[in-house]
């Protein structure tokens, strides 16, 4: 009984131990979501590394690219509750300083559906936080009731 006691309080510290490197690398994230909810572009610039990328893959393909200044701009003319992703976090890869995250998403504009599709993010952690680097994303109308 007591290896059991044992085994269980290891296991569990194990799992803690990842549950909160996890959260560590997830915040930026969170916090990019939330200042979109809560139209606060500080919040939102707060969450991406100096040199940070956003893009798009547009139905044909095509990449665009939006600077986080454009980005942040028009989330700070939204009225707060306006704009809600809803995101599922799918996986989390971690190798030192380069975390990779895939998030299934789901967006609502005014409390209306508008699209899903997926995010791609790439987190550097940057004088020991971590920061969102880099974003793709998809965004299509059908096969939305398959996202998470």
């Amino acid at each position: 009984m007591k290896k059991l006691a044992i085994i269980a309080l290891l296991f569990g510290s194990f799992c803690f131990g990842q549950e909160s490197k996890n959260q560590d690398i997830e915040k930026p994230i969170r916090d990019l979501f939330l200042a979109m909810k809560n139209s606060d572009a500080e919040l939102l610039k707060s969450s991406f590394a100096e040199t940070a990328i956003l893009q798009t893959i547009k139905k044909d393909g095509l990449v665009k690219t939006e600077s986080i200044s454009d980005f942040a701009a028009s989330i700070s003319k939204a009225s707060k509750g306006d704009l809600d992703e809803r995101i599922s976090i799918e996986s989390i890869h971690v190798d030192g300083d380069l975390a990779s995250v895939f998030t299934p998403y789901q967006f609502y504009y005014k409390g209306n559906f508008s699209h899903c599709g997926a995010n791609s993010f790439q987190l550097v952690k940057q004088n020991g936080s971590w920061k969102i680097q880099y974003i793709i994303d998809t965004r299509r109308k059908e096969n939305c009731a398959n996202v998470k």
